[in-house]
């Protein structure tokens, strides 16, 4: 069963920092790209973030880069997504998917449940 679990979500402040990240299970992980996306109330899913297990390649929104840092442990199947100098404006819940090196959702095979992450002003 194909499994991708989100973590490391929560409340911080403006400025603040959180790691999520993402665990992935049963599939060939070093076959797929990895992504983050987020959704605000109201909002469309953007995508964030998305690295190639396979040979490392990321990708950041505009919104994000300098920002936001993503990484993979392939011996944990376990993707990070680094967020420092958060805004208001990152609160969103955060998704992890695993599909095709992309920035775009409709790219994406299996997806997480989502961790909410809010950041205060």
């Amino acid at each position: 069963e194909v499994q991708l679990v989100e973590s490391g979500g929560g409340l911080v402040q403006a400025g603040g920092s959180l790691r999520l990240s993402c665990a992935a299970s049963g599939f060939t992980f070093d076959r797929y790209a990895i992504g983050w996306f987020r959704q605000a109330p109201g909002k469309e899913r953007e995508g964030v973030s998305c690295i190639s297990i396979s040979d490392g390649s990321t990708y950041y929104a505009d919104s994000v880069k300098g920002r936001f840092t993503i990484s993979r442990d392939n011996a944990k199947n376990t993707v990070y997504l680094q967020m420092n100098s958060l805004k208001p404006e990152d609160t969103a819940v955060y998704y992890c998917a695993a599909g095709y090196y992309s920035g775009q959702s409709s790219d994406y095979l299996y997806w997480g449940q989502g961790t909410q992450v809010t950041v205060s002003s």
